[in-house]
């Protein structure tokens, strides 16, 4: 059973918001700190995620998540295929001035989600257990992110219908082909919406494994 040292993690996650620039309070610290343990926990009985060391899911789920903190915008946000809250729920912790809603279409995933977010007393955060094609929001999202989608021209088709006009989609990667690029070019969709921005994320202990972002906006007239 991995070992959950709560001084040594909190070391770790405080040292790699900081090379981030991701300002956390003491109180936000222990909220995610907090969530990663009951992550831990569920995972023992409902294989939540592949990832069972806390050190590695400070990495791989906390810091992965806060990498894409400076490009949340607008007022509410839709994390499709959020699997245990990622990257939403870590969002909805350190910068919670936004509206998170948190879309899985499993159900043990997001039995986790309200329970982590009722233990969190967490009030921006809303869960929905559907598949992308179902969700029928009573408005659309500012913005939409996720790292679930296999492909760019996978999102952008799937989630466009649930965005507003002026609002932006982010696409969390791992090594970007430039086909994928190509690819968004080709769609009927395409004229209404640019690639605002393609970084490349520095994931803290991550080493050399590659993270992207592509930002992509859709337009005001659409």
């Amino acid at each position: 059973m991995a070992q959950f040292n709560r001084d040594r993690l909190a070391a770790q996650l405080r040292a790699g918001a900081a090379e981030l620039k991701v300002a956390l309070s003491d109180a936000q610290l222990d909220q995610l700190l907090d969530y990663l343990a009951e992550l831990l926990r569920w995972n023992r009985a409902y294989n939540l995620t592949a990832i069972t060391q806390p050190e590695q899911m400070v990495v791989r789920h906390l810091l992965d998540s806060l990498a894409v903190v400076h490009l949340v915008d607008g007022d509410r946000l839709l994390d499709v295929g959020t699997g245990p809250g990622l990257p939403g729920m870590v969002l909805a912790i350190a910068a919670p001035q936004r509206d998170y809603h948190l879309l899985d279409s499993n159900g043990k995933k997001t039995r986790f989600l309200f329970h982590a977010r009722t233990q969190l007393g967490l009030t921006n955060v809303t869960e929905h257990h559907c598949r992308v094609e179902q969700h029928t929001p009573q408005r659309p999202y500012d913005q939409v992110i996720s790292r679930a989608f296999s492909s760019l021209g996978a999102m952008l088709l799937a989630c466009e219908p649930l965005v507003a006009a002026g609002g932006s989609i982010v696409a969390m990667k791992g090594k970007l082909a430039a086909s994928e690029l190509a690819e968004l070019s080709a769609l009927k969709t395409a004229a209404v919406w640019q690639i605002t921005d393609t970084i490349e994320l520095s994931v803290p202990g991550l080493g050399a494994e590659q993270r992207h972002a592509v930002v992509l906006r859709r337009s005001r007239e659409s």
